[in-house]
């Protein structure tokens, strides 16, 4: 065959395959398909734009709690040849040095925490200062020769605005009292009131001295693409033992709500395209039978077994490019009302959208055409053409394994290639597979159990009579159809379970955020809280604070060896930057696990042997295995050290040393803003130390006078206040949790379209039952009934076989992917199989609508199409 005429040909393909489309856009089978790509294409896209620009908005937002995109911290100032680097990638650099000082007033002294800022500080977020004039808002710190300072330090100076500090040797004028700034931190390093000056006036203070105690730091602000750029020289960063800190590690609790939004939103989206798949194979196989006289009557006009697969392809992929064009449009315009409708309520500056969502949206679209219609599809090309004289020589259906297996593989590709974890993709692909093949039996069963109770439901007058008439015999039309009835309950049971899962972890993620961040929420640490005052401290708190936590001893100490070797030189290369090796560590002993602290390997200290009477080191002539105490670490720690049970690990604490080996690891809660340790000791090792104690308490705003006589009566005690920081996380909180919400409706929309084209497929069946009553005299109201009853009982057990299937996974999800503790839902067993009755017997009713008023002639013609 000449080119010429292979050109011909496709043309002709081309010109037949369009117009066969434009005919059959008419047919409900085919829009049940363009429906269902556009929301698969719409879907994804939406959700990729969103996930992609709300995620590096919401970093950029959490990066206030740092300071910064990226922070660099080290003991000595950063090179040049380091700053020509970050800013030749795009970054825009603040220098900041933090460091405990005396600052003095006439004949007062006290400890600060020094921090010294240039002028390009913050980067993001405003330092909210009283200069005089009431509270205001400011985007920078202070003017050379200046100096702000939190209201505590100047209550304990007796200073007032106007008067001049002496810092080191340098004097400076105080202008400003801090209420509250962007990149405040929250850990306990910084246990003084906040000193904050010029960087300029830092020299003349003459505090920077050789062996001083100092932190330089290195905020940069750039471009997400500028941060992935410079991921190598990070790396190596980390391994030149320089900090480098993240929002992610360095803000645990607020990781946790990113991280776990991100993954809603990408299983919401999975959720929504394994739906409109779902709907796909089932309006594929309605489009087939419907065209295998067509594809007959071609094959007696001479068409080959492959122009059958080209012509219906190509009427497939037009159907698919136009639904992905619209699918595109509607995901941009979605993700842009869902980020306006958003950002009225708390307002947040987006990076633009860019390209790959949109391409990701159309290979998904052709994906899950492939996928979930291909194997169907290749039932046309088999037709024979005495199917024109003959009717039952229908080819044989594609084999159930082959449309199963060949959908799950291109399923099992998105997966990867959205969640971007082969193992978790791989796993969640088997366990459903596997699933199935236990739906698929327990369907049968629960159907076969279902409609032997509607069979056996008493016959007698009235109402009742007429209710149970019409179960009776739409359940003997499910048992005649048993096979399609049972693929017909497993697309609605699949449909019912991504329902229920979005909308079940959306539930317990909501709660569990609120649990995190409740109200009463401790917005206050106090530190340095000396034995002596213990007592005098808690009564105080007793009769003022809404709620406290217990009080934890504290003792600092440094981690200098791990298995004999040098900490640095021990643990992994990229974790030699970890802040844990760079300062000291707070330690604490408790005989009991703390609140919040799960064991998750080894045994807490109650489970060992039972300690010596006088401590773990009270024996003077201890023989060496007894001075190796027992301790307990934190998960992450251990993780980032590479560190396992049995690990021994040194401690140098006020010059002495004091080994422990590693007994248990604890997962800690993060997210509750209460004090946690990386390192516990058993009671009985500690003591001897001198050590203070901390606790964490709510104050409301109004109660001023009461954090004021606290300072009075406690001068030497730290209050720090960490409002800020609870603010900033729940405005990230709730930006999340109002995307999670919108979201939940396009996956509600996708399983809309799972009934609407699993009912189309059904027609020609359904038509042909209604023509037979009718012929035998059934009225409308009592095919109208028996529809109902039909469908109401399909979506009873699909709504059975949801719930159970959205428990499971749910659980598994939880367990896997989520971090959060399994649950039960016992609202979901009886809202799901009732919902499933009244929806798809009120979807299924309006759709069949069309087929009770057709003339009986006219619904059994369609037999041949059942």
């Amino acid at each position: 065959m000449s080119r010429a005429s292979t050109r011909a040909e496709g043309a002709n393909l081309l010109r037949l395959s369009a117009r066969g489309l434009l005919r059959d856009l008419r047919a409900s089978d085919v829009r049940a398909l363009f429906v269902a790509l556009a929301l698969a294409v719409a879907a994804s896209t939406m959700i990729g734009f969103f996930l992609d620009r709300l995620d590096r908005g919401l970093t950029r937002q959490a990066g206030q709690l740092l300071g910064g995109d990226l922070v660099l911290e080290q003991g000595r100032p950063f090179s040049q040849e380091l700053r020509q680097t970050l800013e030749e990638a795009g970054m825009t650099l603040s220098d900041q040095v933090d460091m405990v000082t005396m600052v003095s007033f006439g004949d007062a002294f006290q400890p600060a925490s020094l921090k010294a800022v240039d002028s390009v500080y913050p980067h993001y977020g405003e330092v909210y200062v009283d200069r005089g004039e009431g509270l205001e808002t400011v985007s920078h710190g202070p003017a050379p020769g200046e100096a702000w300072v939190a209201p505590r330090l100047a209550l304990l100076l007796e200073a007032e605005l106007g008067d001049h500090i002496q810092v080191g040797e340098g004097e400076l004028t105080l202008t400003g009292l801090v209420e509250r700034e962007p990149d405040q931190s929250a850990g306990f390093g910084n246990f003084n009131p906040r000193l904050m000056i010029h960087l300029d006036d830092l020299e003349a203070t003459n505090l920077v001295q050789p062996g001083a105690r100092v932190e330089f730091e290195l905020l940069a602000a750039g471009p997400p693409q500028a941060l992935d750029q410079l991921a190598p020289l990070l790396e190596r960063l980390r391994r030149d033992g320089v900090e480098v800190r993240d929002v992610r590690r360095d803000r645990p609790g607020l990781g946790n709500a990113l991280e776990r939004a991100e993954r809603y939103l990408s299983l919401a989206g999975l959720a929504a395209v394994l739906l409109a798949g779902v709907a796909v194979a089932m309006a594929t196989r309605r489009y087939v039978e419907r065209h295998l006289d067509t594809a007959a009557l071609l094959r007696c006009f001479g068409a080959t077994q492959r122009d059958l697969t080209w012509l219906f392809a190509l009427q497939l992929l037009w159907l698919a490019l136009a639904a992905s064009l619209l699918g595109a449009l509607l995901g941009l315009v979605g993700q842009a009302a869902l980020l306006a409708l958003l950002t009225a309520f708390l307002p947040l500056t987006l990076p633009p959208p860019g390209w790959l969502p949109l391409w990701l949206g159309v290979l998904t679209a052709l994906a899950v055409l492939v996928g979930f219609a291909g194997p169907t599809l290749l039932r046309l090309k088999r037709v024979s053409a005495l199917k024109v004289l003959r009717r039952e020589l229908d080819p044989l259906p594609a084999a159930a394994w082959l449309v199963v297996l060949v959908a799950s593989l291109v399923f099992g590709g998105l997966l990867w290639l959205y969640s971007g974890d082969f193992g978790l993709a791989a796993s969640l692909l088997v366990g459903g597979l596997i699933m199935l093949v236990v739906l698929w039996g327990l369907g049968g069963l629960l159907l076969g159990l279902v409609l032997r109770v509607a069979a056996r439901l008493p016959q007698g007058g009235g109402k009742g009579a007429e209710l149970s008439q019409a179960l009776r015999l739409g359940g003997r039309q499910l048992a005649r159809r048993r096979s399609a009835s049972l693929g017909q309950l497993l697309a609605f049971s699949v449909t019912f379970f991504a329902m229920a899962m979005i909308a079940m972890v959306r539930g317990d993620l909501l709660t569990t955020w609120q649990d995190q961040l409740p109200e009463d929420a401790p917005n206050y640490f106090a530190i340095n809280i000396q034995p002596a005052e213990r007592e005098a401290f808690i009564e105080a708190l007793e009769a003022s604070a809404d709620d406290r936590t217990a009080l934890y001893p504290m003792v600092r100490g440094r981690l200098t060896e791990i298995n004999g070797e040098p900490a640095r030189d021990a643990v992994p290369v990229e974790s030699r930057g970890d802040g844990s090796l760079r300062r000291e560590l707070n330690l604490t002993w408790q005989a009991e696990l703390p609140e919040g602290n799960r064991v998750v390997a080894g045994q807490w200290f109650d489970a060992l042997e039972q300690a010596p009477p006088n401590g773990w080191l009270g024996e003077v002539d201890a023989e060496p295995a007894q001075s190796v105490v027992p301790i307990s670490l934190e998960d992450g720690l251990a993780e980032r050290l590479g560190l396992s049970l049995g690990d021994r690990l040194t401690f140098t604490i006020g010059g002495e040393e004091i080994v422990g080996e590693v007994a248990s690891l604890r997962n800690l809660d993060w997210d509750s803003f209460r004090p946690n340790f990386f390192v516990i000791f058993p009671p009985g090792v500690l003591e001897r130390f001198g050590h203070s104690f901390i606790t964490a308490f709510h104050l409301d705003g109004g109660q001023g006078d009461t954090l004021r006589q606290l300072v009075q009566r406690f001068p030497g005690v730290s209050l720090l206040n960490i409002d800020a920081i609870l603010a900033q996380v729940r405005d990230v909180v709730a930006q999340v949790t109002r995307a999670v919400e919108l979201v939940l409706a396009f996956v509600l929309l996708a399983g809309v379209s799972v009934l609407y084209a699993s009912l189309t497929a059904s027609r020609p069946a359904r038509a042909h039952e209604s023509g037979l009553l009718r012929v035998f005299g059934a009225g409308q109201s009592l095919i109208s009934r028996v529809q109902g009853a039909e469908f109401a009982i399909l979506g009873l057990a699909s709504g059975l076989m949801g719930a159970l299937l959205a428990e499971l996974a749910t659980a598994g999800i939880y367990i896997a992917w989520f971090d959060l503790a399994p649950r039960l839902h016992l609202w979901l067993w009886v809202v799901l199989p009732l919902g499933g009755a009244v929806l798809i017997g009120a979807i299924g009713h309006v759709l069949s609508r069309g087929l009770r008023k057709q003339a009986p002639a006219a619904s059994l013609g369609l037999l041949g199409e059942a």
